[in-house]
């Protein structure tokens, strides 16, 4: 039998230590398979690209002007979110991970629910994020929460990046 914690959305900085210590975790493995399914797989975090180790190593400082969500079940982290502060009327959401081993439990739709309400009470008319277009179930969850193509701001190719537009009742599809 599976135990199914509650899962609770914290709001960092203010977090306990210990989800600190999972969010490098979560920054970790994301980064880890991203560079992996740009067919440019790496060892181990001290690989990675400077700016993906700095936020690996040093969260705080990282994300210092941001908002970062992390979903606990129990005293596990299991996923996180990073909503930038808003400009210009826009947030951007980043980093959206789960951890393998709580997929399927809803913890995505929570952090993005938790992230849209964020932004609608920081004042943001727009949330925006970009994924790699062979994340398709990424894509879907976002399709499902109002999100919809945008022209690209990102010079990469494979992007696909997307918006929201906030209101205040902004609920979980």
């Amino acid at each position: 039998m599976t135990d199914h914690h509650e899962v609770a959305i914290a709001v960092w900085p203010g977090p306990a230590p210990e989800a600190t210590d999972g969010l490098a975790a979560l920054l970790t493995a994301y980064h880890l398979r991203t560079e992996a399914e740009k067919g440019r797989p790496v060892a181990d975090a001290d690989r990675l690209p400077d700016r993906y180790r700095a936020e690996i190593h040093d969260p705080h400082a990282a994300f210092a002007h941001d908002t970062v969500l992390v979903a606990l079940t129990g005293d596990t982290t299991a996923g996180c979110l990073v909503v930038t502060a808003p400009a210009d009327g826009r947030c951007e959401i980043k980093r959206l991970w789960t951890d393998p081993a709580f997929r399927g439990r809803g913890i995505a739709s929570g952090l993005l629910t938790a992230a849209l309400a964020h932004a609608t009470a920081n004042g943001a008319d727009t949330v925006r994020l970009s994924v790699w277009n062979w994340r398709t179930g990424a894509i879907a969850l976002y399709q499902r929460f109002g999100f919809t193509v945008a022209d690209s701001w990102d010079e990469r190719d494979e992007l696909v990046c997307m918006h929201h537009t906030t209101s205040p009742s902004t609920t979980r599809r």
